[in-house]
């Protein structure tokens, strides 16, 4: 795919909002003028089970809409999945994981069959439970995409969902902020690993 295209698979468990989370995506980039597909591998969608969901973004027309088997990035909202699951399979090495833990990336990547790419985490229940109160991994996980794909700019990408939460919760309006803040703190939580990155 050119420079201006990703491919993005997400790793989460069903009820986690890593459909969801792919489905925003989508949404905020198109808003911004990319060409999007956004879409779950469908199988049975039980509570708990593994479930796969991709990405492609795109500045031409999209004009594959297979399945994504080797793609830029990675995205795991579930760390325990990291022991039943090839996460980095067909992943280049160009490209980059993230996963929701509390580990450091180096004490993540030994659960990565060797993958040598960039490693990032994100402890996505830490910053939900204090920006929302509760755990919901899919909004931070949602600003780690954004952070280390640079699919948008960080502006960009906090006004156009402010302006989708402000759609889909307006008769909630505390949740609205609760999100607000989980992106924030993911970008900020982020922001010496991406600058360490760069450096290498």
């Amino acid at each position: 795919m050119s420079s201006k295209s990703i491919e993005i698979r997400w790793h989460g468990r069903g009820g986690q909002g890593a459909k969801t989370a792919a489905l925003l995506l989508a949404d905020v980039c198109f808003k911004t003028g990319a060409y999007v597909q956004g879409f779950p591998e469908y199988g049975p969608e039980r509570m708990g089970a593994p479930i796969t969901a991709f990405n492609r973004i795109s500045d031409k027309e999209i004009r594959v809409h297979s399945n994504i088997y080797n793609p830029d990035l990675v995205i795991v909202v579930d760390e325990s999945l990291l022991a039943s699951v090839d996460v980095t399979a067909g992943l280049k090495t160009e490209g980059a994981i993230i996963v929701n833990t509390d580990k450091t990336a180096d004490e993540v990547r030994q659960f990565l069959n060797g993958y040598e790419g960039r490693v990032y985490t994100v402890d996505a229940r830490t910053i939900s439970v204090e920006a929302l109160g509760k755990y919901f991994p899919n909004s931070p996980m949602l600003a780690a995409a954004v952070a280390v794909s640079s699919v948008m700019d960080k502006e960009s990408f906090i006004k156009e969902m402010r302006a989708s939460y402000e759609h889909k919760f307006a008769k909630k309006p505390e949740v609205i902020d609760g999100n607000m803040k989980a992106l924030t703190m993911t970008f900020d939580a982020l922001e010496d690993q991406l600058s360490a990155a760069s450096e290498r």
